[in-house]
């Protein structure tokens, strides 16, 4: 199949989104087919990038950009290339510039909905009172784009049940977005390694590690984490919590941790290089979480793919990942996340069949499973009237 996927974030660019699109592009294109990215422009980004076209776009929220909704030169390559279908990922400049196309070409249109906007309306809205409104906005706008495509694919049963909830009425398909399970494998890294890098963080040889990966932003509820963990981190000098990543919030929380007297316990590493994200997996013990705006949160999954013992706040995100006393605890107060963590840390045997229990759930979440099951709603959609069956 030719495919052309739209999305207003891509490599190297490190969110949720950005890593689903990368991992379906090489997995379909390893399957024999031919993949074609249309994103927005990035400073980071390779000179030269196989089969990736860019539009002109400003920075926004983050790493985020807003590219444009239309390019004329980019709308005649996309015609040249007689693609079989069109996937979009967003809502948004790029994903409303695949739709015309899909339009104006009479191809089929999948969308994915990766994110629950309802969850992000305090980046437009400065008053609280407008708040309810823009919420609904948000859901009036997934729910049109949704219905506007021929198949949408969201990566829960939670995200499926919330896209009925906002009237899509299209068919959906769940499918949980896979990860290269290879590069969080510990035996990518020597043990030097891990504590030349943990040297490097600042990290004692002795200490245990509290580890958060991630986009460092109000609705990941990190101060949450702050403030549960802050008589935990105080009382145990061999604790310290590791955030890898960046973000809009990142300075409220530096501040947050010195009102804490937290400063010497938590470590901002900033955001790191998407090709050796694993090692600094590598770096932690146990993996904290307390956001409840994810679709599906790549991020846990990762993490046990790692061998890491997973602790979150309970959300339907999680349902059928973690598991209480298989591969980590699930909490929904401070007393539930200390508790999890005294059972974690304090026994080496309880951590060890924890990681076990995680490597085994990870291995679900390959990135060729996900990017079979998308060719499969792919292949659905050719073979259904009107459109022509690719050869």
């Amino acid at each position: 199949m030719r495919i052309g996927i739209f999305t207003d974030t891509y490599y190297p660019q490190l969110n949720g989104v950005a890593t689903s699109v990368l991992m379906l592009k090489e997995k379909l294109t390893a399957q024999g087919h031919q993949v074609y990215i249309f994103t927005t422009t990035d400073p980071e980004a390779p000179r030269r990038e196989p089969r990736v076209y860019r539009l002109p776009s400003l920075p926004f929220v983050g790493d985020r950009r807003m590219g444009m909704f239309y390019h004329y030169g980019l709308a005649k390559m996309v015609r040249r290339l007689d693609l079989d279908l069109i996937h979009t990922n967003t809502e948004f400049p790029l994903g409303i510039f695949g739709r015309y196309m899909a339009r104006e070409m009479q191809l089929p249109m999948v969308h994915t909905m990766h994110t629950i906007y309802e969850d992000y309306t305090h980046y437009i809205t400065k008053f609280r009172m407008l708040d309810s409104l823009a919420k609904t906005v948000a859901k009036k706008v997934s729910g049109d784009f949704c219905n506007s495509a021929d198949h949408v694919i969201v990566p829960t049963e939670k995200v499926k049940d919330l896209m009925r909830s906002y009237g899509v009425t299209k068919e959906i398909t769940a499918i949980p977005s896979g990860i290269e399970l290879g590069r969080f494998e510990s035996g990518q890294y020597s043990q030097s390694a891990i504590q030349e890098l943990r040297q490097e963080l600042g990290i004692s040889q002795e200490a245990k590690v509290l580890l958060f990966v991630g986009r460092i932003a109000e609705e990941k509820n990190i101060s949450e984490l702050f403030y549960s963990l802050r008589r935990y981190l105080q009382e145990h000098r061999e604790l310290c919590f590791l955030l890898i990543g960046d973000g809009p919030y990142r300075s409220r929380l530096e501040d947050l941790a010195q009102e804490l007297d937290l400063a010497d316990k938590i470590i901002f590493a900033g955001a790191r290089p998407w090709d050796e994200i694993g090692k600094y997996y590598q770096a932690g013990d146990v993996f904290v979480n307390a956001s409840q705006s994810e679709a599906q949160g790549l991020t846990y999954i990762e993490a046990m793919a790692s061998g890491l013992p997973v602790i979150a706040k309970a959300d339907r995100c999680l349902e059928g990942i973690l598991e209480d006393g298989v591969n980590g605890f699930a909490f929904s107060d401070e007393a539930g996340l200390v508790g999890a963590l005294e059972q974690v840390l304090a026994d080496a045997g309880t951590r060890e069949k924890l990681a076990q229990g995680a490597l085994k759930t990870a291995s679900r979440f390959s990135a060729d499973g996900f990017a079979q099951q998308v060719a499969g709603v792919y292949e659905q959609l050719l073979n259904s009237k009107p459109y022509r069956r690719v050869s």
